[in-house]
Protein backbone atom coordinates (compact mmCIF):
# COMPACT_ATOMS: atom_id res chain seq x y z
CA UNK A 1 0.00 0.00 0.00
CA UNK A 2 1.25 3.47 -0.80
CA UNK A 3 1.65 5.90 2.02
CA UNK A 4 -1.36 8.14 2.61
CA UNK A 5 -1.20 11.60 4.11
CA UNK A 6 -3.43 13.68 6.37
CA UNK A 7 -7.10 13.81 5.47
CA UNK A 8 -6.92 10.92 3.02
CA UNK A 9 -5.43 8.68 5.73
CA UNK A 10 -7.96 9.79 8.37
CA UNK A 11 -10.86 9.10 5.97
CA UNK A 12 -9.38 5.65 5.30
CA UNK A 13 -9.02 4.98 9.05
CA UNK A 14 -12.65 6.01 9.67
CA UNK A 15 -13.78 3.61 6.95
CA UNK A 16 -11.72 0.78 8.45
CA UNK A 17 -13.12 1.40 11.93
CA UNK A 18 -16.71 1.78 10.74
CA UNK A 19 -16.63 -1.53 8.84
CA UNK A 20 -14.48 -3.58 11.23
CA UNK A 21 -17.31 -4.99 13.31
CA UNK A 22 -15.19 -4.63 16.44
CA UNK A 23 -12.19 -2.84 17.88
CA UNK A 24 -8.93 -2.40 15.94
CA UNK A 25 -5.66 -1.80 17.77
CA UNK A 26 -3.39 1.11 17.00
CA UNK A 27 -0.82 -1.37 15.70
CA UNK A 28 -3.36 -2.94 13.33
CA UNK A 29 -4.42 0.48 12.03
CA UNK A 30 -0.76 1.52 11.63
CA UNK A 31 -0.09 -1.54 9.45
CA UNK A 32 -3.20 -0.90 7.36
CA UNK A 33 -2.26 2.76 6.78
CA UNK A 34 1.49 2.12 6.48
CA UNK A 35 2.37 4.60 9.25
CA UNK A 36 3.67 4.43 12.81
CA UNK A 37 1.43 3.73 15.79
CA UNK A 38 2.15 7.25 17.04
CA UNK A 39 0.67 8.70 13.82
CA UNK A 40 -2.46 6.63 14.50
CA UNK A 41 -2.67 8.00 18.06
CA UNK A 42 -2.47 11.54 16.66
CA UNK A 43 -5.06 10.78 13.97
CA UNK A 44 -7.46 9.29 16.51
CA UNK A 45 -7.07 12.37 18.72
CA UNK A 46 -7.89 14.63 15.76
CA UNK A 47 -10.88 12.52 14.74
CA UNK A 48 -12.26 12.48 18.29
CA UNK A 49 -11.83 16.27 18.48
CA UNK A 50 -14.01 16.45 15.35
CA UNK A 51 -16.69 14.54 17.25
CA UNK A 52 -16.25 11.29 15.34
CA UNK A 53 -17.81 8.47 17.43
CA UNK A 54 -14.52 6.74 18.21
CA UNK A 55 -13.60 5.45 21.64
CA UNK A 56 -10.47 3.80 22.97
CA UNK A 57 -11.07 0.46 24.66
CA UNK A 58 -8.77 -2.12 26.17
CA UNK A 59 -9.08 -4.05 22.88
CA UNK A 60 -8.41 -1.08 20.59
CA UNK A 61 -10.28 1.73 18.87
CA UNK A 62 -14.01 1.26 18.32
CA UNK A 63 -16.37 3.17 16.03
CA UNK A 64 -19.78 3.50 17.70
CA UNK A 65 -22.10 4.83 15.00
CA UNK A 66 -24.30 2.90 12.59
CA UNK A 67 -25.12 0.10 15.00
CA UNK A 68 -28.11 -1.55 13.34
CA UNK A 69 -29.42 -3.54 16.27
CA UNK A 70 -31.21 -1.94 19.20
CA UNK A 71 -28.96 -1.91 22.24
CA UNK A 72 -30.33 -1.73 25.76
CA UNK A 73 -28.23 -0.41 28.60
CA UNK A 74 -28.36 -0.47 32.38
CA UNK A 75 -25.96 0.56 35.13
CA UNK A 76 -25.49 -1.82 38.04
CA UNK A 77 -23.73 -1.39 41.38
CA UNK A 78 -21.20 -4.07 42.29
CA UNK A 79 -18.77 -5.01 45.02
CA UNK A 80 -16.13 -7.72 45.09
CA UNK A 81 -12.43 -8.36 45.63
CA UNK A 82 -9.95 -7.63 42.83
CA UNK A 83 -9.28 -11.35 42.38
CA UNK A 84 -12.98 -11.85 41.53
CA UNK A 85 -12.85 -9.52 38.51
CA UNK A 86 -12.35 -12.28 35.95
CA UNK A 87 -15.26 -14.21 37.42
CA UNK A 88 -17.47 -11.09 37.36
CA UNK A 89 -16.68 -10.36 33.70
CA UNK A 90 -17.28 -13.97 32.67
CA UNK A 91 -20.62 -14.09 34.55
CA UNK A 92 -21.85 -11.00 32.73
CA UNK A 93 -20.64 -12.06 29.29
CA UNK A 94 -22.01 -15.60 29.71
CA UNK A 95 -25.44 -14.00 30.18
CA UNK A 96 -25.11 -12.31 26.79
CA UNK A 97 -24.29 -8.80 28.02
CA UNK A 98 -21.29 -6.55 27.44
CA UNK A 99 -19.44 -4.71 30.21
CA UNK A 100 -19.22 -1.28 28.60
CA UNK A 101 -17.37 0.54 31.39
CA UNK A 102 -16.48 0.75 35.06
CA UNK A 103 -17.11 3.78 37.27
CA UNK A 104 -15.95 4.54 40.80
CA UNK A 105 -16.54 7.45 43.14
CA UNK A 106 -13.07 8.67 44.09
CA UNK A 107 -12.78 10.79 47.27
CA UNK A 108 -10.60 13.40 45.55
CA UNK A 109 -11.33 13.21 41.80
CA UNK A 110 -15.04 12.43 42.03
CA UNK A 111 -16.54 10.10 39.47
CA UNK A 112 -13.98 8.24 37.36
CA UNK A 113 -15.08 6.11 34.41
CA UNK A 114 -12.97 3.85 32.22
CA UNK A 115 -14.01 1.98 29.08
CA UNK A 116 -13.94 -1.80 29.32
CA UNK A 117 -15.97 -3.17 26.35
CA UNK A 118 -15.75 -6.86 27.20
CA UNK A 119 -18.38 -9.02 25.45
CA UNK A 120 -16.99 -12.56 25.53
CA UNK A 121 -15.13 -14.88 27.87
CA UNK A 122 -12.06 -14.59 25.62
CA UNK A 123 -12.18 -10.77 25.81
CA UNK A 124 -12.52 -11.05 29.60
CA UNK A 125 -9.42 -13.26 29.76
CA UNK A 126 -7.51 -10.86 27.48
CA UNK A 127 -8.54 -7.89 29.65
CA UNK A 128 -7.36 -9.64 32.84
CA UNK A 129 -4.09 -10.63 31.14
CA UNK A 130 -3.52 -7.05 29.99
CA UNK A 131 -3.98 -5.79 33.57
CA UNK A 132 -1.60 -8.49 34.82
CA UNK A 133 1.08 -7.79 32.21
CA UNK A 134 0.93 -4.04 32.85
CA UNK A 135 1.11 -4.71 36.59
CA UNK A 136 -1.86 -2.33 36.83
CA UNK A 137 -4.49 -2.20 39.51
CA UNK A 138 -8.25 -2.25 39.13
CA UNK A 139 -10.24 0.92 39.79
CA UNK A 140 -12.27 -0.97 42.41
CA UNK A 141 -9.12 -1.21 44.52
CA UNK A 142 -9.49 2.53 45.20
CA UNK A 143 -12.98 2.07 46.66
CA UNK A 144 -12.79 -1.15 48.69
CA UNK A 145 -14.37 -3.09 45.83
CA UNK A 146 -17.35 -0.79 45.23
CA UNK A 147 -17.96 0.16 41.59
CA UNK A 148 -20.55 0.57 38.87
CA UNK A 149 -20.73 -1.12 35.49
CA UNK A 150 -22.75 -0.06 32.48
CA UNK A 151 -24.04 -3.22 30.84
CA UNK A 152 -25.28 -3.30 27.26
CA UNK A 153 -27.06 -6.08 25.41
CA UNK A 154 -29.27 -6.65 22.39
CA UNK A 155 -32.27 -7.15 24.70
CA UNK A 156 -33.52 -6.75 28.28
CA UNK A 157 -33.46 -10.52 28.85
CA UNK A 158 -29.66 -10.63 28.60
CA UNK A 159 -29.34 -7.76 31.09
CA UNK A 160 -31.73 -9.52 33.48
CA UNK A 161 -29.77 -12.81 33.18
CA UNK A 162 -26.57 -10.93 34.03
CA UNK A 163 -28.19 -9.27 37.05
CA UNK A 164 -29.57 -12.57 38.36
CA UNK A 165 -26.17 -14.25 37.97
CA UNK A 166 -24.38 -11.33 39.66
CA UNK A 167 -26.88 -11.51 42.54
CA UNK A 168 -26.34 -15.29 42.88
CA UNK A 169 -22.57 -14.75 43.18
CA UNK A 170 -22.96 -11.97 45.76
CA UNK A 171 -21.44 -9.31 43.47
CA UNK A 172 -24.55 -7.12 43.14
CA UNK A 173 -25.36 -4.25 45.51
CA UNK A 174 -29.10 -3.74 45.91
CA UNK A 175 -31.37 -1.57 48.01
CA UNK A 176 -31.95 -3.19 51.37
CA UNK A 177 -35.45 -3.10 52.83
CA UNK A 178 -35.44 -1.92 56.46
Amino acid sequence: MTKMYGEERRAYLLEQLATAGGPLTGTELAKLANVSRQVIVSDMTLLKARKEPIISTSQGYLYLEDRKERIVSRQIACVHRPEDTASELKIITAAGATVKDVTIEHPVYGELTANVFVSTEQEAEAFIEKIRKANAGYLLELTEGFHLHTLTAPNEAAIERAIVAMREHGFLIEDQES
